[in-house]
């Protein structure tokens, strides 16, 4: 409930149902729609013949997770904690997460003060190996880093490897970032991540499908993954084995219409070999910010020509360039003589030797000037100094 005033019977359904459905629970999603939340612990609670598509044993264990469940209750701990469930048609609901149809999450335990709704308008997903190599956690942080610099949200799930990677990158830039968990979002998991996500919660969002206090399970995690994909307008994978969970992520996006892009890595890399394979589908190789952009942002947000490399001359404007150009590869020259070589009056010759100066390129000698050592091969290759 992410408003004040008294929770009604829908969301109360929709909170009890989140104890008594796992997450991504197609067959429950449909009684959803069908009945309302409502509707369906109203059954649960007559303890009648199943819902249409559950067995006899399935209904008992649903009927006995009902019984046990106290809506009322995990409201209150959630606003102890600092969390509020944010339930589908809220004015905070992610439009996007419809797209999931029947598996559409039965609502959101959100916890941090800025609006889902909004930073999922323009949010890109990091994800990766949990063990992910140097590379690996370098490329996501300086991935997200970028993204955020752009305005972007990063998300990714709070995980080990490149997950903290992006999250860290995000907000070492002071950035957007939202971890996405696959337990109650007041119990963080990892628990050697409980500073990061503390860190995520204070500056972005902590969100998750579990009520307050449920713990993980392999399958969750997997689970968690489609929210991800589908909260997302593309979904990044840094490194990834052939099983990887990040796959999963990945092809769940390609499946909703949403951008999939994969980092490639090392040929030789176990770690990299599921995202060549993506690559080898309809993934778009990514290598940095600028290609990320290009693919998820607006129109007109265009990566760069790729020329080469940029070198610290070709950041220099046209006149230091020039100026810069009229000194000898050997020797001292006068202001003067250096702006009659570079056709350009004396004053801002000297302007742009001071210039090149505090760049490393040239140093004053007297009355004269000279490039410095490091400068010398440097101008001829066209490289920077050092």
């Amino acid at each position: 409930m992410s408003g004040g005033g008294e929770p009604d019977d829908e969301l109360l359904g929709r909170v009890l149902l989140t104890r008594v459905l796992e997450p991504g629970d197609e067959v429950g999603g449909r009684w959803v729609r069908e009945l309302g939340a409502g509707g369906v612990v109203r059954r649960l609670r007559e303890g009648g013949p199943a819902l249409p598509g559950a067995s006899a044993k399935r209904w008992a264990g649903l009927l006995a997770r009902a019984e046990a469940a106290r809506p009322g209750r995990d409201l209150q701990a959630a606003r102890d904690a600092g969390v509020r469930f944010v339930p589908p048609g809220d004015t905070e609901w992610p439009g996007q997460l419809d797209d999931l149809g029947d598996a559409r999450p039965l609502g959101l335990w959100v916890r941090g003060r800025p609006s889902l709704r909004m930073w999922a308008l323009k949010s890109v997903a990091v994800v990766g190996a949990r063990a992910c190599t140097e590379y690996g956690a370098h490329m996501a942080a300086t991935l997200a880093a970028g993204l955020a610099e752009h305005g972007w949200v990063v998300v990714s799930g709070g995980a080990y490897g490149v997950d903290g990677a992006a999250h860290r990158g995000a907000l070492g830039a002071g950035g957007a970032t939202v971890a996405v968990l696959a337990c109650g979002v007041d119990r963080p998991y990892p628990r050697g991540h409980t500073q990061l996500i503390g860190r995520i919660a204070e500056q972005g969002l902590v969100i998750g499908e579990l009520p307050p206090g449920d713990h993980p399970t392999p399958s969750r995690f997997i689970l968690r993954n489609r929210v991800i994909a589908a909260l997302t307008r593309g979904t990044v994978v840094v490194e990834a084995t052939h099983r990887s969970g990040s796959l999963v992520t990945a092809r769940a996006a390609q499946r909703l219409g949403r951008h999939t892009m994969g980092v490639p890595g090392p040929a030789t890399s176990g770690l990299s070999a599921g995202v060549h394979d993506l690559l080898r589908g309809e993934a778009a190789l990514v290598t940095d910010v600028a290609d990320v952009v290009e693919l998820v942002g607006d129109i007109g947000e265009l990566a760069p020509d790729r020329r080469g490399p940029v070198l610290p001359r070709d950041l220099l404007e046209p006149a230091a360039r020039q100026v810069l150009a009229a000194l000898p590869g050997r020797g001292v020259a006068r202001p003067d003589e250096i702006a009659r070589s570079a056709q350009t009056a004396p004053d801002d010759a000297i302007a742009r030797l001071y210039e090149l100066r505090a760049l490393g390129y040239v140093e004053r000698h007297g009355d004269g000037w000279k490039l410095t050592r490091q400068a010398v091969m440097s101008v001829r290759d066209g490289r920077g100094p050092g």
